[in-house]
């Protein structure tokens, strides 16, 4: 009997402290299939979301770099499953076809996922076309003014809200709403800042707007009704920002000035 309340007590410190157990509970929930599948954003730039895909076909950026540290740490092979954007990653939630992802915070996403630590500090804005007079992001709200916004994300939800007189063009990704803007069809992209960092130099002319329409975080995310692989991934995340791991890819992705979410902060 004392032998057995023993165990017990060891178990229970093992997973207080993230053991064996609770390791083994997480990597079931985070890799069923044996493979860490790891949903990502590709566009033409890259930010706290997108990853980009260099001339050699390998992807690069925050959520490749975070998705293969998460794999090494759990034991498994990487898997890189590639969507246009954010709302394509939320439709295939339920699918069973990606086990973990990176992406923005916002309230209907909530519905869908359970978000883990936050590595970002996000601010969404509008880039301008060339010739534009539009300045700031109040003067987006107005008749004529025609955004281009990619289908179901956090920041086309938060331009709809705040530009409710401008008429929205949904684009089903960022390539979508560069071509609009070189063929004069939009007058402002809504996409984060570090997107449009990487956006403004291919549509020379353009500029980004003062002023935010979203402020939120960049998190890790799971399906819902895991709570072995939340906890995890929620300290393994804890862990990349105290060692530095999340501020060397922004920098090695070129977002230098992007903003690592500081420790403990809740999505």
């Amino acid at each position: 009997m004392k032998l057995f309340k023993l165990s017990l007590v060891i178990l229970a410190a093992a997973l207080a402290a993230g053991g064996a157990p609770a390791d083994e509970a997480a990597k079931k929930e985070l890799a069923p299939t044996g493979k860490l599948r790891v949903a990502i954003g590709v566009s033409p730039a890259p930010s706290a979301f997108y990853s980009i895909k260099d001339e050699s076909g390998k992807f690069r950026g925050l959520a490749v770099d975070l998705g293969a540290a998460l794999a090494k740490k759990l034991g498994v092979p990487v898997d890189y499953v590639p969507y246009l954007a954010s709302g394509e990653i939320i439709n295939a939630a339920n699918a069973g076809v990606w086990d973990v992802t990176f992406m923005p915070v916002d309230e209907e996403r909530k519905k869908i996922l359970d978000f883990g630590a936050p590595y970002h500090l996000l601010e969404s804005t509008y880039l301008a076309a060339p010739g534009s007079s539009l300045k700031t992001v109040a003067e987006a709200n107005a008749p004529g003014v025609r955004i281009a916004i990619v289908a179901n994300t956090a920041t086309s939800r938060a331009s709809l809200k705040m530009s409710p007189n401008a008429t929205h063009i949904t684009m089903p990704g960022v390539d979508a709403g560069i071509a609009a803007m070189r063929d004069g069809k939009t007058d402002l992209i809504a996409l984060s800042r570090e997107s449009l960092g990487g956006v403004a130099p291919k549509i020379p002319g353009t500029r980004v707007l003062d002023g935010a329409i979203l402020s939120s975080t960049t998190a890790i995310a799971v399906a819902k009704n895991k709570p072995a692989a939340l906890a995890y991934v929620t300290t393994f995340i804890e862990e990349a920002k105290a060692s530095g791991d999340v501020r060397r890819s922004f920098d090695e992705i070129g977002l230098k000035n992007a903003t690592v979410a500081p420790a403990g902060m809740k999505p």
